[in-house]
């Protein structure tokens, strides 16, 4: 999905009032899409029905507030609006949408001095979920008197409710838990500096014509990745089809001790739909990775056929055996090869064998992986992960996962996608496990391994938020992310 400056958003709006659509209406839209995705955090949360606080300002981030909590209002939830600005200072389309919230009986009050806040901060609130919609993209400088301490009272509560920001986090001064960002994804929410600000985004249509986003050109070289394009990933599966139609995947790892990875990326590649899985593990953990993963034929000798894809790398050790494995299978012109964990960091002085590769390839590492491939430090990679991620893919040939908050996708033919799904309760161990299992299995199934790479950030991520929202952010295991992804799954796909 495009990313827009907040310039760019005005004029996406002004000619979307000019062909006709008015400013309230698309306001009361926007409103609308910020209210359902409230519901939808409230359900995944278990908080249906818990009580609701919006914080307004002037703006037309205000007046997205008025409409939402006039919406869950009518609903019959528990709601409440605090305003920093009285209704004398509130104009246009906020202006009207307060007056319609005000006559449909929402509870609200007016805090426009500093000291009013300090008030609410020494009492709190039991709102269990906190909508902030204080300041937009159009505002410079620091937010200053009663805006500045509605953002510290925000920040203040987030370690018992959460919080949902309106298009951005006000000053990106405060967490939050999900952004909901009108008609296009700004591009301050995907910056590496600002993920930890934002959370999960969701974006909501407001009705842009799509003839206004073809035009609109792009000032960044990456995009978002966003549900809507995932869409044709899974098309609908004939019913005379067989499994040998969803291709055969053979994922290479494990060694004594370890056979943790390889079961899950195994468990991961079986629930991404491909028909077939095989393994190949040593003899020493064959007994254990076959009983725990019975859907798959596993192997303790390179077995003979036809791959659809390949995965190496899952607790296969760092060792020369390791190595020598991985510049075989990249001798292999028709088998596309994903390169996880051990299977990159034996690499990290074959760049050229890496570079040279007759296969397809993609490679999946955490910054540290990264880091150690090309001879950086971890902070070096995290401080610019876009740009080094781009120089990586073009370097190599390949189709390399950043992993982190904010995954980084990048091609060698410089596309570049960010991934904002998912949550600090991933950091666990075999996490990525999952992903490797997951990407080879979508590429297994015949997707291109950019598209797949994309489709298996976003899914896993996904059922990461999944797993949180049942079990908590500290509880996820990597074996609840396998859990999860059928029904990330059918999130982009009804069938």
């Amino acid at each position: 999905m495009k990313l827009v400056t907040a310039n760019q958003m005005r004029e996406l709006d002004r000619g979307t009032i000019a062909s006709g659509i008015a400013g309230e209406e698309l306001m009361l839209v926007a409103g609308e899409g910020l209210a359902d995705a409230i519901r939808k955090l409230a359900g995944r949360n278990q908080l249906v029905d818990s009580p609701v606080l919006f914080i307004a300002g002037p703006g037309n981030n205000g007046g997205d507030a008025f409409v939402a909590a006039r919406c869950l209002h009518e609903d019959e939830w528990p709601v409440e609006c605090w305003v920093t600005h009285p209704e004398s200072r509130l104009k246009g389309d906020a202006l009207l949408h307060f007056r319609k919230m005000k006559k449909a009986g929402v509870p609200f009050q007016v805090l426009e001095q500093a000291d009013d806040w300090l008030n609410v901060q020494a009492c709190g609130t039991d709102a269990e979920i906190l909508v902030d919609g204080l300041l937009g993209t159009g505002v410079s400088g620091e937010p200053r008197g009663a805006v500045a301490e509605a953002i510290r009272f925000i920040d203040m509560q987030a370690d018992r409710a959460l919080v949902v920001a309106i298009d951005v986090p006000s000053a990106m001064a405060l967490r939050a838990d999900l952004t909901v960002t009108m008609g296009l994804p700004k591009i301050e929410c995907v910056l590496p500096e600002n993920v930890d600000e934002v959370g999960n985004l969701e974006v909501v249509d407001i009705g842009i014509p799509e003839e206004l986003v073809d035009r609109l050109k792009s000032e960044v070289e990456f995009e978002l990745i966003h549900s809507s394009d995932l869409a044709g990933i899974f098309p609908r599966r004939s019913r005379i089809a067989h499994k040998g139609d969803f291709g055969h995947v053979l994922c290479i790892g494990g060694s004594k001790g370890f056979s943790g990875a390889i079961t899950m990326a195994l468990r991961a590649a079986l629930r991404s739909g491909a028909g077939l899985v095989s393994a190949d593990v040593p003899e020493s953990i064959h007994g254990l990775v076959a009983l725990s993963v019975p859907e798959a034929m596993v192997h303790s000798t390179l077995p003979d056929g036809e791959w659809s894809a390949v995965l190496a790398g899952p607790g296969m050790g760092r060792s020369a055996t390791t190595r020598e494995q991985v510049l075989h299978l990249l001798e292999n012109p028709k088998t596309p090869l994903v390169l996880d964990a051990d299977a990159i960091t034996v690499m990290a002085d074959h760049l050229e064998d890496l570079a040279n590769a007759r296969c397809p390839l993609v490679l999946t590492p955490h910054p540290g992986e990264f880091a150690k491939l090309f001879s950086l430090k971890a902070d070096e990679v995290q401080e610019d992960r876009i740009s080094l991620a781009g120089m990586a893919a073009a370097k190599l040939g390949a189709v390399v996962v950043l992993k982190g908050a904010g995954t980084v996708v990048a091609a060698p033919d410089r596309r570049v996608a960010i991934n904002l799904t998912g949550n600090p309760g991933m950091a666990t161990g075999g996490a990525g496990d999952v992903l490797a299992g997951l990407i080879t299995g979508l590429i297994g199934q015949g997707i291109p391994p950019f598209e797949a790479a994309c489709a298996g950030v976003w899914l896993h991520g996904h059922a990461g938020d999944l797993a949180a929202a049942e079990k908590s952010q500290a509880s996820i295991t990597a074996g609840d992310l396998i859990e999860k992804l059928p029904e990330a799954i059918r999130a982009i796909s009804c069938r």
